[in-house]
């Protein structure tokens, strides 16, 4: 009830708003989800910087006000297929923005990694539509942004990001987001993203990731079905304990440094992640050949040097490689010589943490 458009001001006939928004990756991982893309347990993310993805919205009103009207494009070229997903977002936030059927939308989107390179971009996709729209909305309401607006309005932002994409609630803030009601983290929530908001130690700051893309084919399998087929899965309930328990830790571990034992967690996470997707029913492995042996490589080269360079996955095949920054030099020359020649056409991208999603300024406006 909080989100809802309590009162329009302005009558505004036409705009063009534009924001960037980043993607994220999980370290405590989400897997599983209720109705209403509530998560079944909570979890916590590093936001990133480079992979984002750059939305601009333009609108018009139209006549009739009985339906959605609006087109969508990817680098310039019309997306008829990614309709359906944006009907369906469109449907769910109406009652929290009434004015969706008063105008014709024109999305404009791209992203700063290549389309087809296997990283997931419906979190940074989502999480720049909603802003695009709760921008709309505060033009609507007349809003002076004071820093009790912009909390309310990224908390709305990241409401809404959620139930196009659960993880793109993640999305909107940085540089460590926790979503999910959790016992020892105040102010978390179910219903969108909050700032991770106890002491974190200097090893944690600026967080380098090189995400190496194995595989920049389509998942065989959803992340929807992946998510459902945990209603009935026979670990399920253990699994939700764990993520509790993990993140429990890890506010010891962000507190005190402890590389060594945030490696541990992050990559149990990661395996964890995939090892729920294995004992499923349907079962099914998005792992790729070269994903174990990226892995391997990388445990036998911290056994060698004691470097402090991890792994984790998203939900397939490609692998994130999570170092200090201290690291950045040598890592990367491990990556190059080692690693990429597992990757697809050798392609792989280096990230760092962020801080969220920022709003563009229109040149012609």
């Amino acid at each position: 009830m909080d989100f809802k458009l309590k009162s329009v001001t302005k009558q505004i006939e036409r705009g063009t708003i534009s924001w960037s928004s980043p993607s994220n990756i999980a370290l405590v991982k989400y897997w599983g989800k209720k109705d209403n893309q509530i998560p079944e347990n909570p979890s916590i993310s590093f936001t990133l910087d480079h992979c984002k993805t750059i939305t601009t919205l333009s609108f018009s009103k139209k006549e009739t006000l009985d339906d959605f009207s609006f087109d969508v494009f990817l680098e310039g070229e019309l997306k008829e297929s990614f309709k359906p997903k944006i009907a369906t977002f469109f449907k769910r936030i109406e009652v929290y923005m009434p004015f969706l059927k008063d105008y014709h939308f024109k999305i404009e989107t791209s992203n700063t990694f290549p389309h087809s390179s296997g990283i997931a971009s419906s979190a940074s996709g989502m999480s720049a539509l909603a802003l695009c729209l709760v921008s709309i909305e505060m033009e609507l309401s007349d809003v002076t942004l004071s820093a009790v607006e912009r909390s309310y309005y990224n908390k709305k932002a990241s409401f809404l990001a959620r139930l196009g994409s659960g993880s793109a609630c993640r999305s909107i803030e940085g540089d460590l987001i926790v979503w999910g009601t959790h016992k020892d983290i105040e102010g978390s929530s179910d219903l969108f993203g909050v700032k991770y908001p106890y002491e974190v130690h200097q090893n944690f700051k600026n967080y380098q990731d090189t995400i190496l893309l194995v595989d920049k084919g389509e998942k065989q399998v959803s992340s929807t079905v992946g998510h459902n087929l945990m209603h009935d899965h026979p670990y399920a309930e253990r699994r939700f304990k764990q993520a509790h328990e993990n993140l429990s830790t890890l506010i010891g571990i962000f507190k005190t440094g402890d590389v060594d034992a945030f490696i541990k967690i992050v990559e149990s996470e990661a395996l964890t992640l995939h090892a729920m997707m294995m004992t499923s029913m349907p079962y099914f492995i998005l792992m790729k050949p070269n994903t174990l042996e990226i892995i391997n490589k990388i445990w036998a080269y911290r056994n060698k040097t004691n470097s402090k360079v991890c792994f984790t996955l998203d939900a397939g095949a490609n692998v994130h490689v999570l170092y200090p920054e201290n690291e950045k030099d040598i890592v990367l020359e491990f990556i190059k010589t080692e690693l990429v020649a597992y990757c697809q056409n050798g392609h792989y991208i280096c990230d760092q943490i962020g801080f969220g999603a920022q709003q563009l300024v229109i040149e012609d406006q």
